[in-house]
Order: structure tokens, then C-alpha cells, then sequence
């Protein structure tokens, strides 16, 4: 088969990719391994698909976790509005939620990719089915295409690597794209998970499993430093921990090892620790004669009452008018912050996006083309850019996608 542009993978960046270089009216053919595009997308946001950050450019880079100055350029040439608008013109209302999140009004993953899918018809783009098993090369070296696992050869006077990174790997992120940059001379940063729920040495979040927490403050720290602090959603799960906070906190979880880590939980946000204080002084004058293990279901979740009083040494049928000051004021403490020391990440196929993958260096930020194959070009996950949870990773795969677009249909 022979065209003049060929984006490799179906997911948002490829497809975004394919649309952008065939809008000055050239071929273009996207080879996707799955049956139908966007498998991945559809699940983002829950099914509901957070599609970008309604932000300016600065808040986008600051939420950008790794190579944000890479970015730069992208992120000006495509903005988050500029998205809003593409799907909007392709006819998905979309609304913006808590943390400048935009979802579509439907709450529906499967309209975004509905809607690329007419688009690719509108534009005459077709999706061929099969794996890319290597990159074609001409006598100088230049890419020229790609061909299939099943021996089908696609020539090409440009070709995009949109394959993802691992995350996900029965959506197709099997990492294959690192194998393919790598015959055509780039350096892999080593892939490792980033928006990943985490493992903790704690065993009583077993058996708070299920619980989620909302209002409350997660703190990380690395040593004595805290790298991350924010308000929100966190759950407790059979290994550990999961939900928006943790996933956020693991993308800052970039150096030495998990171990290294630890984290706090802050259960009362809202309140000082003299408030506090005087709160739990007012519940243990109330009923002085009950248990302490039973005055807490006013101030916290029933799963987490134990291990609380277990953290402050503690026994649950001590009596509220013989809990001394110390013992008091270490309950308020541990509530104030509730320690958790992490073991590991959870598998790699269980993080939302990849860290690491194609060396930025060796690609240019303008254009997205690979400084190292002429008319090889990147976009997405498989470049070693990531970001925190809020739509942003989406809006890389855009930004990224338009930039390569636009440089491929240049090309004659």
C-alpha cells in the first residue's frame, strides 16, 4: 500500500495526528492493531472521558510532570480552547467541572470517539487492522513506512509513531513503539508507571478496603521534604491505596525508589490542631464513662478508628475520662496526620499513563520530528512527557498530535 502519510496507532494522538495532515488534502492511512480506535479512550475519566483542562498555558506546564519545557511549543500552537472548539464544531457539547475538568455533557467517552470516528469517514482516512512490526528505511536512512506482522508493507513519504506507552497493555499499549524508535536510532528512557495506585507496608488498609475519603489533605514526602500537597479524593484498596490524590502524588514519585517515600493523611483539613482539640476535648466530656473507640464514629470513618488508636497506642475500650492530655494530643496529632510508608508501585499495566519512552532530545519540539530518522515523526505517550491527573496527559496527546500533523502535510 502506498500513501502520502501513515499515522501508527488509533488512539487519540494518531487519530488527531492522521485528521490534522489530511486537512491540506493528502492520503492518509492509520494502522491499528485493535478492531476499532480510541480502545483506550474509552475508558479514560471513568468512561467519561476528561478530554483536556480548561487552562491557560502556564497551568498546563506547571502540571506537566516531566519535560515540560519540551512542551512549550505545543502547548501554544493547540491550547486546551482549541480542542473545546474542534469537538464542540464536531458536534459534542462539553462542559467544564471542579479543577477546570472538561468532560462531554453526556458524561460519555464513547461520543468523543464517535466523533472522531465520523471524522476520519468525513476525511476520507481509513483505518487499516494490523501490528506494525518494523519501520521501513530508505538508503539515506530516512523512514519510508512500515510493515505489518502479517508481512503487509505500507510505504509512506511520512510516518507517525503514536503507539502509547505501557499502561494498559489490553488496549494495545504493549510498548511496542519503544522497539520501533529504537531501529531507528532513539534512546528509550526507561518506561516506568506514573499515575499508579500504590502499595503500602500498612496492613490495616486491607481491612479498610473499600473506604474512600473525600475533603482530606495527602502529603508526600521524600526524607524530610514534602513534594506534594493537595485537597481531595483518595480510596483505600486490598494492596494500599488509589483514587485522584494518590495517582497525582505517585507522578512526583520520579527519583530513587517507592521506599523512599512516605505519606500523611490529613483527616480534619478544615480544622487547626487546637480546633481539633477541642473538638475531641468536647466529644470525651460528653460521654465520659464510654469507650474512646466508640466516642470517634462522630469524627471519623468507622474503618479507620482502629488503626488510628493502634497508631496512637491506644486501646479502644479505654474510658474518655481516663484518656490522658498526651494520649489526647497524639490522637490529634495522628488525625492531623496519618502516617503511611509505601512498598512498591502497583504493576505498570495498572498506571493510567507511562513515564519515560522516546528521549525528547532527539526530537523537535516544533514539529515533533525525530531528529535522528528524517520524516519520522512522534506524538503522545510514547514521548517521555507526562503530566498529572486533570485531563492534562490528554491534551499533550493533542498538542503533540497537531504539531506532527501540521509538519507532515508539508512534506511533499
Amino acid at each position: 500500500m502506498e500513501t502520502d502519510h501513515l499515522c501508527i496507532g488509533g488512539g487519540p494522538a494518531g487519530v488527531f495526528a492522521a485528521l490534522t495532515a489530511a486537512g491540506s488534502g493528502k492520503r492518509c492511512i492509520i494502522l491499528e492493531q485493535n478492531e476499532q480506535i480510541g480502545r483506550k479512550l474509552r475508558i479514560t475519566g471513568k468512561g467519561r472521558c476528561n478530554l483536556t483542562n480548561e487552562c491557560d498555558r502556564e497551568t498546563l506546564l506547571a502540571n506537566v510532570a516531566g519535560n515540560s519545557k519540551f512542551l512549550y511549543g505545543a502547548f501554544s500552537r493547540y491550547t486546551p480552547q482549541d480542542v473545546m472548539a474542534y469537538f464542540e464544531e464536531l458536534g459534542v457539547p462539553l462542559k467544564t467541572e471542579r479543577g477546570n475538568r472538561v468532560f462531554p455533557v453526556s458524561n460519555r467517552a464513547e461520543d468523543i470517539v464517535q466523533a472522531l470516528q465520523h471524522a476520519l469517514h468525513r476525511a476520507g482516512i481509513p483505518v487499516v487492522r494490523g501490528k506494525a512490526a518494523q519501520l521501513l528505511f530508505d538508503g539515506n536512512g530516512a523512514c519510508i513506512g512500515a510493515k505489518t506482522a502479517a508481512g503487509m508493507e505500507i510505504h509512506a513519504k511520512t510516518t507517525l509513531l503514536a503507539t502509547g506507552g505501557m499502561s494498559y497493555p489490553k488496549t494495545g499499549s504493549t510498548g511496542i513503539g519503544y522497539r520501533l524508535a529504537e531501529s531507528a536510532g532513539h534512546t528509550i528512557v526507561p518506561p516506568m508507571p506514573s499515575l499508579i495506585p500504590l502499595v503500602t507496608e500498612e496492613n490495616w488498609c486491607r481491612d479498610a478496603m473499600g473506604l474512600s475519603l473525600r475533603n482530606v489533605t495527602l502529603r508526600l514526602y521524600r526524607g524530610d521534604r514534602c513534594v506534594f500537597e493537595e485537597l481531595g479524593e483518595m480510596l483505600f484498596t486490598h494492596f494500599g491505596i488509589s483514587g485522584p490524590l494518590v495517582l497525582s502524588a505517585s507522578a512526583m514519585m520520579r527519583k530513587g525508589t517507592p521506599q523512599d517515600y512516605r505519606m500523611e493523611i490529613d483527616l480534619k483539613p478544615g480544622l487547626t490542631p487546637e480546633k481539633l482539640d477541642r473538638r475531641i476535648q468536647r466529644d470525651l466530656s460528653e460521654a465520659p464513662n464510654r469507650d474512646v473507640g466508640n466516642l470517634l464514629h462522630a469524627l471519623l470513618p468507622a474503618k479507620l478508628i482502629l488503626p488510628v488508636l493502634k497508631q496512637c497506642r491506644i486501646a479502644p475500650d479505654t474510658k474518655a475520662n481516663s484518656l490522658t492530655r498526651v494520649q489526647r494530643q497524639t490522637l490529634g496529632s495522628c488525625i492531623k496526620a496519618l502516617p503511611l510508608h509505601i512498598r512498591a508501585f502497583r504493576p505498570i499495566d495498572e498506571a493510567i499513563i507511562t513515564r519515560g519512552g522516546v528521549s525528547v532530545r532527539e526530537v523537535n519540539a516544533k514539529t515533533m520530528e525525530s531528529k535522528r530518522c528524517p520524516h519520522l515523526y512522534f506524538a503522545g505517550e510514547i514521548l517521555d512527557v507526562d503530566a498529572y491527573t486533570g485531563g492534562f496527559n490528554l491534551q499533550i496527546a493533542f498538542s503533540t498530535a497537531y504539531c506532527a500533523g501540521a509538519s507532515m502535510a508539508l512534506v511533499e
